[in-house]
């Protein structure tokens, strides 16, 4: 099958543009402009004028939660909920269209978006919901979730109950827990999370990926598999029947473990499973603090909103060296959640302890937020991989002051000086704790403002990046985390045909209009899987 595309406006590199592109199969074959490749329309099966509009590489999110996004596209929205009314309210209207659930589940609630009283949710709001069963809703970041009594009671959480290392559920003055949990301490509702089959998962995934090809998006990392947590079975096995069927994205697993034990016994009994193009794994992922947001990032000063914590240690130093050794010992590579400064030091002195000379396995820091220039200069110094979401300035730029202060902020979500500095940076959404679309991320990234364009000018506008920087973290970026920079990444002849049509010229847009780009069609290994 060869597909001939032309007339159009073809990124390649930067200030390097073709008009057409053949393609074979899944592979480019050439590149060129209409003249050079206007013999061979008699031999292509498919044409495609594209009518000038720009073509870029297939997007590739380097981190996000693809499987567990489709998973809360299913539960209650809460998602730019103005206050605690608005989220009951949201719950109720949830039931009255899937009433009586065993359990109720939701995601996307934040407090400092709320305008009656900005707090942390507590049993007794999601209690006027109902008490008749359990509800669960989690915070936007996915560090903190918020239960109400019957849940309590459910999973036996008492003042009694003592509390979880590298976690926390808070408990009033009288010392009754008031239904928030904070990290690890989280497992405590573990009982109550629905196990879906594999067919579950399986159409859950053909769902999940068809909006990830509306918006560019061909490739992902992805967070999912818990190796040794009750069923996670059914999740590989859905992800291995997704690739073998007719998938349209790509993934590359950065898969958890209960213990370090469960991922020893894995490396013995074998590491790569079930591999093709469409569901490879990749490296050990792990997590060492929360997030900004709900004060859980591991910071090496007191929060200046809040100087009675520092966040929390998920994990300890010598628990972490003891996972990157196993890891780095037997080949694997490593992707650490670290947002706090002091969880960065933390993650890169086990690093400095593995890597010698050059990082070859790739290991790589995950969300990178809160940092100064001695730390980024680790990074570069390590040649540790940075997985960023700019898309996170758009909450964190009305915060990050306030949490830090304002001589660290201004250090901070620092993606020119990263450019600078050399690091190797991979763009992301973290989804579903920011949505799929690509050209918001973008958009943070090269205007430093939220989606409303605050605040003019840009926040420490000497740290955005041009547009062609921002496409190659996101294409060619995510390829290099991956191992996959000669295969994707760009629309070089022999590169696998992974490409997106945009509906204008990005390259000429005013670049406050970034965020408003949609994309006109998807393709994934040389099939056309998605048209507006």
């Amino acid at each position: 099958m060869k597909t001939l595309l032309y007339n159009g406006n073809i990124y390649q590199d930067r200030d390097v543009f073709a008009q057409s592109i053949l393609i074979e199969d899944n592979r480019i074959i050439t590149v060129g402009s209409d003249d050079d490749l206007f013999a061979l329309r008699e031999e292509a099966n498919l044409c495609v004028d594209l009518q000038g509009r720009t073509v870029v590489p297939g997007f590739n999110d380097s981190h996000q939660h693809f499987l567990i996004s489709a998973i809360a596209f299913t539960t209650v929205d809460l998602y730019g909920s103005d206050s605690i009314q608005t989220v009951i309210q949201r719950g109720k209207d949830f039931l009255s269209t899937h009433p009586s659930p065993s359990v109720l589940f939701g995601r996307g609630w934040n407090q400092d978006y709320f305008t009656d009283e900005s707090r942390l949710l507590n049993r007794q709001d999601l209690d006027k919901i109902s008490s008749d069963f359990p509800i669960v809703f989690s915070r936007a970041c996915g560090h903190v979730v918020v239960c109400n009594s019957k849940a309590l009671e459910v999973c036996q959480v008492s003042s009694n109950t003592l509390q979880i290392d590298g976690g926390h559920f808070d408990v009033d003055p009288a010392g009754e827990p008031t239904g928030v949990f904070r990290e690890n301490a989280m497992v405590l509702l573990g009982s109550l999370q629905s196990q879906l089959s594999t067919q579950d998962y399986t159409t859950l995934l053909d769902q999940v990926g068809a909006i990830a090809n509306s918006y560019g998006i061909t490739s992902v990392q992805s967070n999912d598999i818990n190796v040794g947590k009750e069923g996670y079975e059914a999740m590989e096995e859905a992800y291995r029947i997704y690739s073998s069927a007719t998938p349209t994205v790509r993934v590359y697993h950065q898969t958890s473990f209960i213990d370090v034990e469960a991922f020893e016994e894995r490396i013995r009994d074998g590491y790569h499973r079930s591999e093709n193009d469409f569901n490879r794994y990749g490296p050990l992922k792990l997590f060492v603090d929360g997030s900004l947001g709900a004060r859980t990032a591991l910071v090496r000063s007191p929060y200046a909103d809040d100087p009675s914590t520092k966040g929390i240690e998920c994990l300890t130093p010598e628990t972490l060296n003891e996972w990157v050794r196993v890891a780095d010992r037997n080949g694997i590579q490593v992707a650490i959640h670290a947002i706090g400064d002091q969880a960065m030091a933390n993650v890169l002195d086990v690093y400095e302890e593995v890597i010698h000379g050059s990082n070859e396995l790739r290991h790589g820091i995950i969300h990178c937020q809160i940092t100064d220039i001695p730390l980024l200069e680790r990074f570069a110094k390590l040649d540790v991989l940075a997985y960023v979401q700019p898309i996170f300035l758009h909450y964190d730029l009305h915060i990050v002051e306030d949490r830090v202060g304002k001589p660290l902020a201004s250090t901070s979500y620092a993606f020119q000086t990263m450019e600078k500095l050399g690091i190797r940076t991979a763009y992301g959404t973290d989804s579903p704790v920011e949505g799929f679309n690509v050209f918001h991320c973008i958009h943070c990234a090269v205007n430093r403002q939220d989606l409303s364009l605050f605040p003019e000018g840009g926040f420490y506008p000497q740290e955005r990046v041009d547009l062609a920087t921002a496409i190659d973290r996101y294409t060619l970026g995510g390829a290099y985390a991956s191992f996959d920079e000669h295969e994707k990444g760009r629309l070089y002849p022999g590169y696998l045909a992974d490409l997106v049509v945009l509906d204008r010229s990005i390259f000429d847009l005013d670049p406050t209009l970034i965020k408003e780009v949609k994309v006109e069609m998807t393709m994934v290994d040389g099939r056309i899987v998605y048209q507006r």
